[in-house]
């Protein structure tokens, strides 16, 4: 596989430099502002301080790859999206279900085996196919929220809240290509800038929690 070779993959790109997405690049100062405020709150919180630097991290990934456009930079782009979920899913289960920690991974492998299972399907459909591996998310905040909703009903609010906030940042990802015959900017960027709030207030949901806790 060639790790460098030119990525065109969203709208508003128009060739291979630098600066060929720069609202899919500035935009990422999102996820790093979202990183450094969730950062500051999670003073004292080791789990709420490692999913502010996840954040940060997915921040920069996304910037190189709507810059570098190249394989190696989707690589850094999605890995930290990845690891992101798996913590967050990890800390749902032990803190919010009150798991013990081995119970807590051992859910953990599950939902992450769970979710490209499910992308997968999804990616049989032409209205999903193109955020397929994405669409699963939304769905397991859902299923948390519901199975929270009587013993910890504002932790499921929230949930619930990112899962819809998700739904929309998923559908702007979606029509990012469809609409660029007539909205050549495209609507990637407003997939971070929704993204960055999400990923942020799933922090924060963590944080009263645990403050509360």
């Amino acid at each position: 596989m060639d790790w460098t070779r030119a990525v065109d993959g969203y709208c508003e790109r128009l060739g291979p430099a630098y600066w060929a997405e720069p609202l899919n690049a500035v935009t990422n100062l999102a996820f790093l502002a979202a990183a450094l405020l969730m950062w500051h709150r999670c003073a004292g919180l080791v789990s709420g301080r490692v999913l502010a630097a996840i954040l940060f991290a997915i921040g920069i990934g996304s910037w190189l790859f709507h810059t570098h456009a190249q394989p190696w930079a989707g690589v850094a782009d999605v890995a930290p999206i990845g690891i992101f979920i798996i913590a967050y899913i990890f800390v749902v289960n032990r803190d919010f279900l009150r798991l013990p920690g081995w119970q807590a991974g051992l859910g953990t492998v599950f939902s992450a085996t769970l979710i490209p299972l499910l992308a997968y399907q999804f990616g049989k459909y032409e209205l999903t196919a193109a955020s397929a591996g994405y669409v699963p998310v939304p769905i397991l905040l859902f299923g948390y929220g519901w199975a929270l909703r009587q013993r910890l009903p504002v932790v499921a609010r929230g949930l619930w809240i990112g899962a819809g906030l998700l739904v929309v940042s998923i559908t702007l990802r979606s029509l990012d290509q469809p609409l660029c015959g007539v909205w050549p900017l495209g609507t990637h960027f407003l997939w971070h800038l929704l993204n960055a709030a999400l990923l942020g207030w799933l922090i924060e949901v963590w944080r009263r929690h645990a403050v509360a806790a």
